[in-house]
């Protein structure tokens, strides 16, 4: 495929297309996002970083919100 990049979310490798969110990648996973307090998987509702619901860790980085990260080649997304 052309025009993509590889990453890993969750320990899974994927091939993504260039420019797709990182949120779009885990969704495309068939991933939730994070897992709230009472236990509910939550996902990109707002997708411009408003409502928080995307956070994941990314790179070693907590909390980053997907919806406003590009994927970019050898990227390590953990949701939970």
């Amino acid at each position: 495929m052309s025009g993509s990049c590889w990453i890993t979310v969750n320990g899974k490798r994927l091939l993504v297309a260039d420019g797709m969110s990182v949120a779009a990648a885990v969704m495309s996973a068939g991933g939730a996002c994070r897992i709230s307090v009472s236990g509910e998987i939550r996902g990109p509702l707002c997708g411009m970083g408003i409502c928080m619901e995307c956070r994941a860790t990314v790179n070693g980085v907590a909390h980053r919100r997907t919806c406003l990260l590009t994927c970019a080649d050898g990227m390590d997304v953990v949701t939970g």
